[in-house]
């Protein structure tokens, strides 16, 4: 999208005279201009970002509509008041009647276009009988809800807006009296208006790592990243998770908690401590579910300033206190996962052992075997992953037929195959396991006879067949994320390998085969990264990020972040390395990059170029 939107701005002519209604903010001054409207004819696609000086430092003001203005300059007017930095839409109001006023909920959805929306006029009735009508088009490309959640959706995006004349005799004025639902406009414009925030909930049943705290899980939502951050991400964070969400993971905060003055702004003082009021149906919370609430604030509003909110104070909804929690406490409380640093990173070497170097990017220690049965090279191996803990490993066998697990500690024996795929083709085999924070291990076998997603209870006993339903395809690679209930699938049907993530549902026990197994199922698949055209490599790189390699319908090879929504940050494109077959990367954001391409294992840090590790390596990972 970053690629997307620097393409837009050469195309927009740099004399360009800015529309009527905007006034734009920046760098200390202000800028104001129109532009001459025409009474009829089709007008030029609304995106107020394509302007060569609208970056993200830009404020965009909206004037209300001059007197005497004509319909077209009225639609047009509201169009561009709809992507200003007015917090309740008071400016895009005016250009309404009073009732279309009342009825209209900005805040119900927002649609974002590939181009912002073209108007046309062409048969737009006559002005005689006081009314006029106007065609929206464009390509739609997302929507975001009531909820916030963004959700790819690519559509052709096709309303209408109508128009009437209002006022006393000798003064008439064209309002709109029909305008289209929520919000609409153009991807540059929402990259510009909105950003990305993680809400944290707790995992659901069973939800906790290896420490035994409750883990945290990124719900990804959008918020105007001008209009009050901290207070529209704390309401939305109190309203509970998604709705895609919701089913696997729990909020502390009772439903129907709020804030108790929801007008009032929240701010953190001089020494980043936040107070915040709840209403009366928090009064009741015992002290642990209070620290517990805490955490969940603690952690959604750690990005939103510069320096982090270092202390949550709670308050009853009588203003005296709750609980109280600082930042270097809330681990205690909750797993959050960006927090853990894995201890290394590993790889296949060359002898077709697993090996492992220190995950510090600075470090130039040369990678060593991995101790047991693993790192002596007696099993062969393609491809493995550590789990979590950093105390197993699984490995697929060098023909992808067996998959087996083994102690990082003990020098032991190599016990039997965990699971065996029958596929005659070596391609067709296992794919690379994955741990998830719970200690189970996935993986996939490919057997175009009998594909399967298949799941082991902590890496062990008899490999439990899970339930795949509206996933259309076959699964080419497995990465779970840390909070273990979402899963990250590359799926291939014909010649097109795309990026899913599906919702990760455990049921009640039931008999499989000779054994008691939980009924496991990925549901609610959604595309991720629905504009690449082949993906070939992922990793989580985050509560809610994945680094992806692919290419795009008539481009060229290239590595970028996505959000598990499936939108794409801006300015998210990676340096070029040629040939990428695998990448791995931390949930910790300090750590750096891992890849398999052409120049062998490569590892990219924080803020730095690509640096060679070893000229003959495969499947790179970390813990996980």
């Amino acid at each position: 999208m970053g690629a997307d939107r620097e393409g837009r701005g050469r195309r927009a002519r740099r004399g360009r005279p800015l529309r009527t209604g905007l006034l734009l903010g920046g760098c200390g001054a202000l800028l104001a201009g129109c532009a001459s409207m025409p009474d009829s004819g089709n007008l030029k696609t609304v995106d107020a970002s394509q302007r060569p000086d609208s970056q993200s430092q830009v404020r965009v003001y909206a004037m209300p509509p001059r007197e005497g203005a004509r319909p077209v300059e009225i639609v047009q007017g509201f169009l561009e008041a709809l992507t200003s930095d007015d917090p309740q839409f008071a400016m895009a109001r005016k250009y309404l009647t009073k009732s279309a006023s009342k009825a209209w909920e900005p805040e119900a959805s927002t649609t974002v276009l590939a181009d912002g929306p073209y108007t046309d006029a062409g048969n737009a009735g006559n002005e005689v009988d006081g009314s006029r009508r106007f065609s929206l088009t464009g390509q739609q490309v997302a929507t975001v809800d009531r909820q916030h959640a963004y959700r790819p959706e690519e559509a052709t995006y096709s309303q209408s807006v109508h128009l009437s004349l209002v006022g006393g005799p000798g003064r008439k004025e064209w309002r709109i009296d029909r305008p289209p639902p929520g919000v609409v406009l153009g991807e540059s414009d929402f990259q510009r208006i909105y950003r990305s925030v993680n809400k944290y909930y707790y995992a659901g049943p069973s939800g906790t790592g290896a420490s035994g705290r409750a883990g945290l899980v990124a719900d990804p939502i959008y918020i105007r990243q001008r209009i009050d951050p901290m207070t529209q991400t704390v309401k939305a964070l109190l309203e509970g998770p998604t709705n895609w969400l919701d089913q696997v993971v729990d909020s502390r905060f009772d439903s129907g908690t709020r804030l108790k003055d929801p007008g009032k702004s929240l701010t953190p003082d001089d020494q980043n401590r936040l107070t915040v009021q709840l209403n009366s149906r928090a009064d009741g919370a015992s002290q642990t579910r209070c620290r517990e609430m805490a955490a969940q604030l603690l952690f959604t509003l750690q990005d939103l300033t510069p320096s982090g909110v270092e202390q949550v104070t709670l308050q009853r909804s009588n203003g005296s206190m709750l609980c109280v929690l600082s930042q270097s406490h809330a681990e205690s409380v909750a797993a959050h996962r960006n927090t853990e640093r894995p201890g290394y990173q590993y790889f296949i070497d060359e002898k077709h052992r697993l090996v492992r170097m220190p995950a510090n990017a600075g470090s130039t220690a040369a990678p060593e075997p991995v101790n047991g049965i693993l790192g002596t090279g007696d099993q062969q191996l393609r491809s493995a992953a550590v789990s979590r803990d950093e105390k197993r490993a699984a490995g697929v066998s060098r023909d992808g037929k067996s998959l087996y697990t083994a102690s990082l500690f003990l020098e032991d024996t190599l016990g039997k195959a965990q699971v065996r795929s029958k596929a005659k083709a070596e391609e067709d085999r296992l794919s690379t396991p994955s741990w998830d924070g719970r200690g189970d291990l996935w993986v996939a076998d490919r057997d175009p006879k009998r594909p399967r997603l298949l799941w082991l209870d902590q890496g062990e006993g008899e490999p439990v067949e899970v339930e795949v339903p509206g996933l259309d395809g076959r699964i080419e690679a497995v990465r779970v994320s840390a909070d273990g209930v979402r899963i990250a699938l590359l799926v291939k049907k014909d010649d097109k390998t795309s990026l899913w993530i599906g919702r990760v549902e455990r049921g009640e026990r039931g008999v499989q085969g000779e054994q008691e197994q939980p009924r496991i199922s990925v549901l609610d698949p959604t595309q991720a990264a629905p504009r690449m055209e082949e993906v070939t490599a992922m990793s989580w790189a985050g509560g809610s990020r994945l680094v992806v390699v692919g290419r795009e319908s008539g481009g060229v090879q290239q590595m970028r972040y996505v959000q598990c929504d499936g939108s794409v940050l801006s300015g998210t494109t990676l340096p070029g390395l040629t040939g990428v077959k695998e990448i791995a990367a931390s949930e910790s954001e300090q750590q750096p990059l891992v890849a398999h391409s052409d120049d062998g294992i490569v590892r990219l840090p924080a803020g730095s170029q690509w640096q060679a590790v070893v000229k003959e390596g495969s499947s790179p990972v970390y813990p996980g």
